[in-house]
């Protein structure tokens, strides 16, 4: 029977948060902390549908959580698939908490000699005991922990604070086999995604928010399109399937996890104030790009972790029917994660004049801060860069700055490359430009096989102008000027400075 405490389990503050932590103390006496502790530590863990737990569970890894002195609670480790050159199974787990948790992580197969907790600067040293590894959060985080320096079949842990405004599962739902979602009707303003799986035309209209449950399962795409005033407020899953927002304006995507999308995880096209916070996604599949721009202005990506087959960030022009400029885009605090091409990417299409559309475009004002990139591989050489400004089909790109980056390793490719571009798959015309680019504080550890950034121009009327280059380096080494092997600069660039 569905009861009370399981139906508990599944809305905003469960009540496995109060039987995990500490007993209080006899009434009358008085326990300094307590009271603190008993708000600011809380954990919620999301059953995962009995219908397909079997199907899509990864047994590489047993995973548990706990607030400090609480009983563990099991989570369910989600088979997802990584790095189209050959798929790999990986895993992932999630929930949500609120103060401090502590997670044991248990290698079914084999032994290991060492463990990491990816991104490495978020300072989680993990300790093994008995060949299960512990280690503590303080806050939450979007992690890999990997085995002897597996990249391939790791596992990836995303957390998120535990929502008050989440809706509570209705007192309706009658049974443990979380199976079929209900369907919500669409037309209304407030439309919850409860515990399941959920098919159908998701179209979401405008002055509406939309809440998806960490328990629902959405195996349609999104769709977000010529509407204002929109919010996906998202603790579940997104699998094999995508999410479009086109000729919108306002919208706020927070929280979602996709899984192995199969074209890339979010499409935003000539829409204006977008915040996308909090996206998490995974997938191996062809052309998969992670979170696409195209004639986008104001954008804000926060807080995200995006681990792909192809771009993990990409932000262009005209494509297809698509038309017009790029301007004021910020990225921070967020983990990218390229098995197949770039971190970043930014200008390759764009409008070579026509007398339909005689203007050339501009991408303008881009910001990048406090970014982790935990891998680049690119087998190409002229698409390499984890940091890439290919300038293509008469773009002008122009005020962009990467600051605070690190850069773990590149598996083959380039730490950044600024471009004018003009390749035979793509473009019709070069690049007009790139123009004021600054690297700031931005360390690349030197790992894996790189080859030297680049910073090149086209011809006399084609260049790159501008280039700030401050407190960069290679494997400890500083970036002071064109270096063989490190930083390579043809003759078409003017202004380059280094500090």
């Amino acid at each position: 029977m569905f009861t009370l405490r399981a139906c508990a389990r599944l809305c905003a503050v469960p009540l496995a948060c109060l039987s995990a932590l500490p007993a209080l103390a006899s009434p009358g006496v008085a326990t300094p902390g307590i009271a603190a502790q008993v708000a600011a530590n809380r954990v919620q863990v999301h059953p995962f549908p009995n219908a397909i737990r079997y199907s899509h569970h990864n047994d590489d890894y047993t995973v548990r959580v706990r607030v400090p002195g609480g009983a563990w609670q099991d989570l369910y480790e989600y088979n997802v698939k990584v790095d189209l050159d050959k798929p790999q199974d990986a895993a992932m787990v999630y929930f949500n908490f609120d103060g401090t948790v502590e997670m044991a992580v248990q290698k079914n197969n084999g032994t290991f000699s060492n463990v990491v907790v990816r991104p490495d600067g978020k300072g989680v040293r993990p300790a093994v005991r008995d060949g299960v590894v512990y280690f503590t959060l303080h806050r939450p985080e979007n992690l890999s922990v990997e085995f002897d320096g597996d990249h391939l079949h790791n596992l990836h842990i995303f957390t998120h604070a535990i929502r008050a405004d989440m809706p509570a599962v209705p007192a309706t739902l009658t049974s443990n086999d979380i199976g079929a979602g209900t369907m919500p009707d669409m037309t209304q303003r407030t439309v919850f995604f409860g515990p399941g799986i959920h098919n159908g035309e998701f179209r979401v209209r405008s002055h509406s928010t939309v809440y998806i449950h960490g328990s629902a399962i959405l195996r349609n795409p999104l769709l977000i399109d010529g509407v204002e005033d929109v919010k996906i407020i998202s603790d579940g899953l997104i699998e094999g399937a995508d999410l479009t927002v086109r000729n919108a304006r306002n919208v706020e995507i927070d929280g979602p996890i996709f899984l192995n999308p199969p074209h890339g995880t979010m499409r935003c096209i000539t829409s204006q104030d977008l915040v996308e916070r909090n996206i998490r996604t995974i997938g191996a599949g062809q052309w998969s790009d992670g979170l696409g721009h195209f004639a986008c202005e104001r954008v804000t990506i926060a807080d995200s972790f995006v681990r792909t087959s192809d771009d993990c960030l990409t932000f262009y022009n005209h494509r297809w029917d698509i038309w017009g400029n790029t301007r004021d885009v910020t990225v921070k605090d967020t983990t990218l994660w390229a098995d197949i091409a770039h971190a970043v990417m930014i200008g390759i299409h764009g409008n070579t004049p026509t007398p339909a559309h005689p203007d050339s475009e501009v991408l303008e004002r881009l910001r990048f801060s406090n970014i982790d990139i935990l891998d680049h591989d690119e087998d190409e050489p002229e698409y390499e860069g984890a940091l890439g400004i290919m300038a293509g089909d008469d773009n002008l790109v122009r005020d962009v700055v990467f600051e605070d980056i690190r850069v773990d390793r590149i598996e083959e490719g380039k730490l950044f490359n600024l471009k004018i571009a003009y390749t035979a798959k793509y473009n019709t015309s070069p690049g007009l430009g790139i123009e004021n680019v600054t690297l700031r504080n931005v360390h690349y550890s030197g790992r894996g096989s790189p080859s030297a950034s680049a910073i090149t121009g086209r011809d006399a009327t084609r260049k790159v102008r501008n280039v700030t280059i401050e407190n960069v380096t290679v494997g400890g080494k500083r970036l002071a000027a064109p270096e063989a092997g490190l930083l390579d600069v043809n003759e078409f660039v003017d202004g380059l400075r280094f500090r």
